[in-house]
């Protein structure tokens, strides 16, 4: 048991000391140093003694005695003790604090008073050890002790300074990045931008519908049907061999075709190639089962096909077009920026590998197709059909002979149908014949012959040199030059009519009217008929034959020129030549042309067609009336081609066919004729090259089932009248 407060209690000397009562009676302000026996605890609970080192002091103005070193440095816990009592200062606070409990208790702390802190002028105390000091030098006096100068303290940096620093870092940064931002967005964008486009991107092709070539009743020769086409990604196929094994059967291509087309290639810019065709123009349903065979890297898209329904039905004027619909011949070709379309686009972004489909919210941009327009000839399909049966019968006669048919409206200059044979199948060009696919109306160069008279014989009356019931004494030969012209038909200087000239077609009473006309004037008319330029009727490549200049003209060539030799010309021309006598000598261009119609619906017809005066209308009738002998008189050249229930007139003739200026073995035989010969509605051209001979025969007899055919067509009526007789030699 602890002592009571009021007890007398001993110091470590055995002295007895007053109850902490009456010493707080004696004196209050020095109770502190007074008291001898305190206890003070430590956190764990242990009594330190402490001996004061002096009795108490008799005024509040003596200084308190220290603890001897010996005595603090006994105790192991001091220190501890002092720190948390917060050193001497702490322990003066503490001894004020306990003054007045320590008077009542009989306990104070022996700790010593706070240091009072010394003046913000004067140099800071050093700080003292807790620990225990090694004892000093004895021979070392306090005076002798340097006085160390107290550290300056450390100058402090500018504050304004470093935030102007920092600001102008800060600024600098930002300033930096955005200049680099600007050159990346406005300067390098392309490059950047462009750089991984053709890794991330796909695009996809939009084929336009290309337009259709229709007949002039809107029936389709020629138009477009929705296929598909067959493509790879190489780099996604992993067996080329076995792709191409599968796909040969269905496509039609052989298997090593179709892997080289799969081997991986570069593109220009340096990446790989993720689009190869391997088929255009598929059939749907063949498309379908490439699809079924679910082969990695081979894809189906929607394409088109170019169908041509007649085969072979105007094939020399339609053409072909490629795998890529553009037309390689004949109109397709001439027509082709009309025809095709503007192909649309899709671009998208998409994955890669096995994730190679479009990235949903990605980057998508499509450019829808624009069709193309159509053409609307002036062809009648049925009467082209059956103008290439009469002319395909009539020239199996002729092996490896070449014919041409025309029909032309004379009042309008509308081609209503043109056949060539040899001909080929449209809807599969490829492999034939290039001669085959030649349209032989345009291409076809020939020395027309005889049919050629029937221009001399029209300048001849425009001019007034003769008049229709002139009559002639005709040889039976006249020489130009070193030549002799003779006539099938002599007359044995016998008078001879205009129209049995025409019939007989008499080279001797030919020339006589030409030395009449004179060559200045016969080469004015043949160029006034179309003769020596193209038609322009619309086919690609229309040859523009040749007429003889005057000044190249040898002494024959006043014999040879206006019998049609020394003339070069197609079947086309001379057809329009007669179209002009049978629409009352007005020159109608001839073209192929009707309208052009546009996706839209649309229509814009095709350019007006050149017209020009030849021949008054009393001379272009004078004229058809002295052509209708050929076809009426006995032994006429022409009276195979006469059509029953028409009057017909036309004529017929005998040339030859020039290649690269040479002449061809065989003769080209022809007869034009136009009926009704009263009011002729339709002109009938037909061309026959029969290398081995006998092309009179046909083209009489092709002439009048093509004119019959076609008359009956267009239901026109049989001539009211018959024709006239004709007289050949006048008494």
């Amino acid at each position: 048991m602890p002592p009571r407060s009021d007890e007398p209690r001993r110091d470590a000397t055995g002295a007895r000391r007053g109850s902490s009562r009456d010493t707080a009676g004696r004196g209050g302000e020095s109770g502190v140093g007074g008291i001898s026996g305190a206890r003070a605890y430590t956190p764990r609970g242990r009594t330190i003694r402490e001996e004061q080192g002096g009795t108490a002091r008799a005024g509040a103005g003596a200084e308190q005695r220290r603890t001897p070193r010996s005595t603090r440095s006994g105790d192991p816990f001091r220190p501890a003790l002092q720190v948390l009592d917060g050193g001497r200062a702490g322990a003066a606070r503490a001894a004020r604090r306990d003054a007045p409990a320590a008077g009542r208790s009989g306990v104070v702390r022996t700790v010593q008073p706070r240091v009072p802190r010394a003046p913000a002028d004067e140099p800071p105390a050093p700080r003292r050890r807790t620990v225990p000091r090694s004892p000093r030098r004895p021979d070392r006096s306090a005076a002798r002790r340097p006085v160390r100068k107290p550290p300056r303290p450390p100058k402090l940096a500018d504050p304004r300074l470093r935030l102007r620093l920092g600001t102008v870092l800060t600024l600098a940064i930002f300033a930096t990045i955005g200049i680099r931002l600007v050159v990346l967005q406005a300067v390098d964008t392309p490059a950047y931008a462009g750089g991984g486009v053709a890794d991330r991107t796909r695009t996809v092709d939009l084929p336009a519908p290309r337009g259709a070539i229709v007949d002039r009743d809107g029936k389709p020769l020629a138009h477009s049907v929705e296929a598909r086409y067959v493509y790879a990604d190489p780099t996604m196929i992993k067996d080329p061999a076995a792709t191409a094994r599968a796909l040969s059967p269905l496509l039609g291509i052989s298997v090593s075709k179709l892997v080289t087309l799969m081997q991986p290639r570069k593109l220009e810019n340096g990446n790989p190639s993720r689009f190869e065709y391997l088929a255009r123009g598929v059939e749907i349903s063949r498309a379908k089962q490439v699809l079924a065979l679910e082969l990695p890297g081979i894809g189906v898209h929607r394409d088109e096909r170019r169908e041509v329904p007649g085969d072979d039905l105007a094939a020399n004027l339609i053409g072909f077009t490629s795998q890529d619909m553009a037309g390689l011949e004949g109109l397709e070709a001439a027509y082709d920026d009309v025809l095709r379309g503007q192909d649309g686009k899709r671009v998208y972004e998409a994955g890669l590998g096995d994730l190679a489909a479009p990235i949903p919210g990605g980057y998508s941009s499509t450019t829808q197709p624009k069709p193309g327009s159509s053409l609307k000839l002036t062809l009648d399909r049925d009467l082209q059909y059956w103008t290439q049966v009469f002319l395909s019968r009539h020239m199996a006669q002729a092996k490896g002979g070449t014919g041409a048919a025309i029909v032309i409206d004379t009042a309008t200059g509308e081609v209503l149908s043109q056949a060539s044979n040899p001909t080929y199948n449209a809807a599969q060009p490829l492999p034939s014949d290039p001669v085959a696919r030649e349209d032989a109306a345009t291409s076809f160069v020939v020395d027309p012959g005889s049919i050629h008279k029937a221009i001399t014989f029209g300048a001849a009356l425009q001019e007034g040199v003769i008049t229709p019931d002139t009559t002639l004494p005709i040889a039976n030969s006249i020489k130009k030059g070193d030549t002799w012209f003779s006539d099938t038909h002599p007359a044995n200087g016998k008078k001879m009519s205009l129209a049995g000239m025409l019939a007989y077609s008499s080279n001797v009473g030919t020339i006589t009217i030409a030395d009449r006309l004179g060559p200045d004037r016969l080469i004015d008319y043949q160029r006034r008929f179309g003769l020596g330029q193209p038609t322009g009727e619309g086919m690609l490549g229309e040859a523009d034959g040749r007429l003889l200049p005057v000044d190249e003209w040898s002494d024959s060539s006043h014999g040879s020129v206006p019998i049609g030799h020394s003339v070069d010309a197609t079947p086309l021309q001379m057809a329009a030549a007669y179209a002009a006598i049978a629409n009352d000598g007005t020159y109608v261009q001839p073209h192929l042309i009707k309208e052009v119609i546009g996706p839209d619906g649309k229509r814009t017809l095709a350019p007006a067609p050149v017209t020009r005066s030849v021949l008054s209308p009393q001379n272009a009738a004078a004229l058809r009336t002295l052509l209708e002998a050929v076809t009426t008189v006995d032994g006429a050249t022409g009276v195979t081609a006469a059509v029953p229930g028409f009057r017909v007139a036309g004529k017929t003739g005998t040339g030859w066919r020039l290649e690269d200026g040479r002449k061809q073995p065989g003769e080209v035989n022809s007869f034009i004729g136009m009926a009704p010969a009263e009011k002729p509605r339709y002109v009938v051209a037909v061309f026959a090259y029969a290398p081995d001979g006998g092309g009179a025969a046909i083209a009489n007899t092709a002439f009048k089932e093509i004119m019959q055919f076609t008359l009956r067509h267009y239901k026109v009526p049989p001539s009211a009248g018959k024709p006239p007789k004709f007289v050949v030699y006048p008494r």
